[in-house]
């Protein structure tokens, strides 16, 4: 697994109208020391109704019209995604279900570059298995790489500018793990909603409205509208309870999702992976991310280039599940980029994420380790706990997903391995408060981001 370094650069996104027509159509532990929740939130359980069954004519002439459009093996799988009672769930944002998107992605127009095909087979290839979702980077085919390298440099001249973009482009390893952490989580968890994003990302419009409560970001609704604003996430309220937000990827992100169209090696990333990932990192990053790069643009938070850092991660679980999610820091970290002690014992931490999987949540954690060739200072990563067993020998065992692991299935990680790891958590604000007091959490978000400002001026 790569580390990630922290450098300050900001490269700007580049449009190329030429070849956007022409084509074929982290959490990275970087955080001062905090003995506070980033989120804090109320319960986000939610029960969703199973059905196995196509009851309406409505459903089954949507059900056959894909059947229609799909090879034996996808016909399989959309089978196996009713008998599961995949394809009916509507927990979705407008209710829809699983089924009406994935009719909607067959029979209205797609991206002028991408395959509505190839991007039911993903959808179906997800639902089978949702840890073929990846962050594995894409490469970029060589009758491509000209019309890319000028896009990122600006149609620059300067032959040793062309060869080290070059060089990153080909050693490229992206910091989108909490985005992809996110994507699992939607897929697994709110399948309806997930489907419905991958329908309007891949539509010409490239984007997916949707309509959150403002007590999933803040349990007042001013602090909720500061978020929205500084995080510059476009949006209008529709009341002072409820606000309207646009989702949309980057705009190089439609470049890399039409070369993956018709250019996918195995184990990179899906169509559907590259443009959730952009549009979670778009939301997370104050709209400054760029696909082609993987970089953007360093705030009054964090003067990372790379990846999402925690406060940031949380904002866009928050947005995208609509729950208030209630981020638990449980390592120190010293203004070295160093561990210095934990908020929390580990036998504290387990019986919380313990607690949190027995009422059926993923938990998407942030873990760290010191990277030797930068001075062993934290580098990080984001992965998702799905479940706990304990082995023959009494040892506690964690299941976890991990978008970087080059695998399409589960992974094994000992509580004595990743228990000490851990940085960061997404539990359910009851479970926290246990074993934790609380100052109130957005003032001290606000707080902190008026004195970075201060301190910055």
């Amino acid at each position: 697994m790569d580390s990630v370094h922290f450098i300050n650069q900001n490269i700007n996104p580049v449009k190329s109208a030429s070849l956007i027509d022409t084509l074929p159509k982290s959490v990275c532990a970087e955080n001062k020391e905090q003995h506070h929740t980033a989120f804090k939130a109320s319960a986000y359980t939610s029960a969703v109704t199973t059905r196995t069954n196509l009851s309406t004519k409505e459903e089954k002439k949507k059900y056959n019209t894909l059947v229609e459009e799909l090879t034996p093996k996808y016909k399989r799988k959309l089978d196996f995604a009713l008998k599961t009672g995949q394809l009916l769930k509507n927990n979705s944002n407008d209710k829809s279900t699983v089924l009406d998107n994935l009719y909607k992605i067959a029979t209205e127009p797609r991206d002028k570059g991408l395959d509505k095909n190839t991007i039911l087979e993903e959808c179906l290839d997800i639902i089978a298995n949702p840890y073929v979702i990846t962050q594995t980077c894409e490469d970029i085919p060589s009758e491509y790489q000209k019309q890319i390298i000028g896009i990122i440099t600006g149609l620059s001249t300067d032959p040793h500018k062309i060869s080290e973009t070059k060089w990153q482009l080909d050693n490229m390893h992206t910091g989108t793990c909490p985005a992809a952490s996110i994507e699992f989580d939607l897929a697994t968890k709110h399948s309806a909603e997930f489907f419905r994003m991958v329908e309007g990302l891949t539509s010409p419009n490239h984007a997916v409205v949707k309509n959150i409560k403002t007590d999933s970001l803040s349990e007042k609704s001013l602090d909720a509208i500061w978020l929205l604003k500084t995080f510059k996430t476009p949006h209008k309220m529709l009341d002072f309870n409820t606000a309207q937000v646009l989702l949309k990827p980057d705009d190089n992100a439609i470049i890399r999702a039409r070369i993956q169209n018709h250019h996918r090696d195995k184990g990179e990333r899906s169509i559907i992976d590259v443009l959730m990932q952009s549009t979670f990192m778009q939301l997370g990053s104050q709209q400054t991310y760029d696909s082609l790069t993987d970089k953007r643009a360093p705030n009054d938070w964090t003067q990372d280039d790379g990846g999402l850092i925690e406060f940031e991660k949380t904002y866009v679980e928050s947005v995208v599940e609509d729950k208030n999610t209630t981020s638990v820091i449980y390592q120190n970290v010293d203004e070295e980029g160093k561990l210095s002690g934990y908020t929390k014992d580990f036998q504290t931490i387990k019986k919380e994420l313990l607690q949190t999987l027995k009422m059926g949540h993923n938990i998407n954690i942030g873990y760290t380790w010191p990277d030797p060739d930068n001075g062993n200072k934290l580098a990080g990563h984001e992965i998702t706990i799905v479940g706990y067993k304990t082995n023959p020998n009494g040892e506690g065992i964690f299941i976890c997903q991990d978008s970087d692991d080059n695998l399409d299935k589960q992974i094994e990680l000992s509580e004595k391995f990743l228990l000490p790891k851990i940085h960061h958590a997404g539990i359910p604000e009851e479970i926290a408060s246990q074993d934790f007091d609380y100052e109130e959490s957005w003032k001290i978000s606000l707080d902190e981001f008026n004195n970075a400002k201060q301190e910055k001026n």
